[in-house]
């Protein structure tokens, strides 16, 4: 039986859905807005999506967001309608909705029923947005009208488009297509995407003439400056054009009846006669009518649990081999062997059922970039900076405990951009750069890991400053700072407290943010890379895994003891053969044709030497991770296999060098070697002219 705690939970997680979606559209009209070109669709589907907001929230008695749904979808209803002009001034207090709605959504989570009065900061916006929605309306100018039995057909947001669209100078055409019920839902999107970039559909209604009980016949109604012969070829649908008149005439049935497109009688008893008391909106969707929803919502809790489950199968699964192994090397090879057969057929098994779960728990990024979007959008407003935001491979997917915790370094990283990256108008038209700066926010996925890039066309970064600010914290002694490389001094954007910036904003300039960054990233199993050019721009790259919850890694031995080394940092193993040297402080290796740094994990976690004698041949483990590459060097590899990483738990987790640990099949512990941190100090800090003040 479903709780009411549960239905709360379903509210909660539905409502929070609609709100993204909402800022979704608000992005995509904003962006149109820059480019000049209009998103009726867009607006019309913030409409909707405010209208189901609304009637959630009175469902389950959230008055607060009522209230606030109820003065917006008034204002959208004005918008959508064309009695309001969507302004800068109008899409600032819509986006400003998107927080005031996630602010009410967490204080209706604390207090049911909380009241609008009773949330601080909320009523200026529904102050702002009544303001709005009450201006007085103009109309739109109509200078062409057409048959009413056509209008008639038509909700008044459709008639508006149609009206819009005739005023600019745009041709109707009715485009009749037939759909199998089944499979209604993918054949209706593809046919009004590929329609989508030739005009408008302002509608679609069936035409009851369908030949057969499991086929809908649809008549569409397009709007665009595009001729039949072009619509004919692109659509390959039966397409006729609907005429239209001068104002104060109205279309003629015969002229209807001539393209035979949406045959009207005089006599009101035509076709569309038949369709007036069933609304467009109605029949807005039959795709949505015949498909069946086929997902639910987990709680990402219980995919941990059933994590921790599989991790315990993992050990199981550990252990019935070994017992296999043994049972034939003590002679019964029967046993043994159907013991083996059955431990296959649980690894593939448990390999499938791992997959799955890990499937569940990915995410698509657009999750954390929709909201980057609107935190560009903000800023670029409080800096007075034009700022197009260019936004690639928000599909790619990473598991759902990273995406929460991406947020904050990501918007560090573009208030940085913005801040001391992109220079004001007039600056970049003296050098010759378009006023309107760009940002650009990439992903991609790269093997086992994800790649997060965020790219300005700003001003790069001023490595002789950036030095001088270095030293005046006393990170840097003035008499060694011309020993410094360009990737040390690049480094040095990371150290508490500095900044290039010539003067302290209210959104940065006070060194805080990129340390911040570093860190947060750090504690994900990544590490961050930045590249700049001076008057160019400045790329930094984040480097991620795609999950944390179970890895393939390698057994390895140190000092005689055991660790797991997460396969996804390790691109190969080879042998310390060679004779290592001491280059700058520091111990490499040659590596076909180039040097190697070299970390020795028996001195890194500062073990005590094993009583037995060494191994004849010590192993390198190649760690990559982004552009960086080191050595750790250890004594053997026992194994592989898939593991569970658990915490270590409040008191070790600022323990260097680890990310967790992991159960072994004979009851012991294993700690994770966390590869990333480790290259990231090792390379990025260690034997630097600044590194002992920075550890002092």
């Amino acid at each position: 039986m479903i709780t009411e705690e549960a239905n709360r939970e379903e509210f909660f997680n539905e409502t929070q859905e609609l709100i993204e979606g909402f800022s979704r559209s608000l992005l995509g009209i904003d962006a149109g807005l820059k480019e000049g070109l209009s998103h009726p669709e867009l607006l019309n589907e913030a409409f909707r999506t405010i209208h189901t907001l609304k009637g959630l929230a009175g469902l389950f008695g959230a008055h607060a967001l009522g209230a606030l749904t109820h003065d917006l979808e008034d204002l959208l209803d004005g918008v959508r309608l064309g009695t309001i002009d969507i302004t800068s001034e109008v899409l600032d207090v819509l986006f400003g909705t998107v927080e005031a709605s996630h602010q009410l959504l967490r204080a209706e989570r604390e207090t049911p029923g909380i009241q609008v009065a009773d949330v601080e900061g909320i009523s200026q916006i529904t102050a702002a947005i009544s303001k709005l929605a009450h201006r007085p309306e103009h109309t739109t100018q109509r200078n062409y009208t057409v048959d009413p039995a056509i209008l008639a057909v038509l909700t008044e947001y459709e008639e508006h488009r149609l009206m819009t669209n005739l005023n600019s100078g745009l041709q109707l055409y009715r485009l009749r297509a037939r759909f199998d019920l089944m499979t209604i839902d993918k054949e209706l999107n593809a046919l009004k995407e590929k329609a989508q970039p030739l005009g408008e559909v302002l509608t679609y209604l069936p035409t009851g003439e369908s030949t057969s009980p499991d086929i809908l016949e649809l008549d569409l109604i397009l709007a665009t400056g595009e001729t039949i012969q072009t619509l004919t070829s692109v659509l390959g649908q039966d397409i006729l054009q609907i005429e239209e008149i001068e104002a104060k005439k109205t279309v003629s049935s015969a002229s209807l009846t001539q393209a035979d497109s949406l045959a009207v009688e005089e006599h009101p008893s035509s076709r569309f006669d038949s369709l007036r008391k069933t609304s467009s909106a109605e029949l807005k969707s039959p795709a949505e009518k015949s498909a069946v929803k086929r997902s639910v919502r987990v709680d990402i809790r219980k995919l941990d649990h059933l994590m921790n489950i599989v991790g315990e199968l993992a050990i199981l699964k550990g252990s019935l081999e070994r017992s296999s192994h043994g049972l034939i090397a003590e002679g019964d090879r029967r046993v043994g062997r159907e013991l083996n057969r059955l431990h296959r057929n649980l690894e593939r098994r448990l390999a499938d059922l791992q997959d799955g779960i890990l499937e569940m728990r990915m995410v698509p990024l657009d999750q954390v970039f929709d909201r980057l979007a609107r935190g560009v959008r903000k800023m670029s407003r409080q800096l007075d900076k034009e700022v197009r935001l260019v936004i690639t491979g928000s599909d790619t997917e990473i598991d759902k405990l990273l995406v929460e915790e991406l947020g904050e370094p990501l918007l560090h990283m573009l208030r940085n951009a913005m801040d001391h990256g992109l220079e004001s108008a007039d600056e970049r038209s003296a050098v010759n750069k378009p006023a309107l700066g760009t940002i650009a926010l990439n992903a991609y996925q790269k093997g086992n890991h994800v790649m997060i890039e965020v790219e300005d066309d700003g001003i790069g970064i001023n490595e002789a400053l950036l030095v001088d600010r270095a030293i005046q914290l006393g990170a840097v002694q003035a008499n060694t700072a011309s020993e410094l490389s360009h990737d040390d001094i690049i480094s040095l954007m990371f150290l508490p407290g500095i900044s290039t910036s010539k003067a302290v904003s209210r959104m940065s300039g006070r060194g805080v943010g990129m340390d911040v960054v570093k860190t947060s990233i750090a504690r994900l199993g990544g590490v961050i890379d930045i590249q700049s050019e001076v008057g160019i721009g400045t790329k930094m790259t984040l480097t991620l895994p795609i999950t944390l919850s179970i890895v393939r890694a390698l057994l390895v031995k140190v000092e005689e003891q055991t660790f797991a080394l997460p396969l996804a940092s390790v691109s190969e193993v080879v042998p310390l053969k060679e004779m290592t040297r001491m280059i700058e402080g520091r111990e490499v290796m040659q590596l076909r044709g180039s040097n190697l740094q070299l970390c020795r994990l028996n001195k890194y976690f500062n073990l005590p030497t094993a009583q037995t004698s060494g191994p004849a041949e010590q192993l390198v483990a190649l760690a990559q991770v982004g552009e960086r590459r080191l050595g750790l060097v250890l004594d053997a590899i026992s194994g592989q296999q898939d593991i569970v990483i658990k915490a270590l738990g409040e008191s070790l987790s600022e323990v260097k060098g680890f990310s967790g640990a992991m159960e072994l099949g004979d009851q012991r512990v294993a700690l994770v070697i966390d590869a990333a941190a480790i290259v990231e100090e090792v390379i990025t800090m260690s034997d630097t002219p600044w590194h002992a003040v920075i550890h002092e």
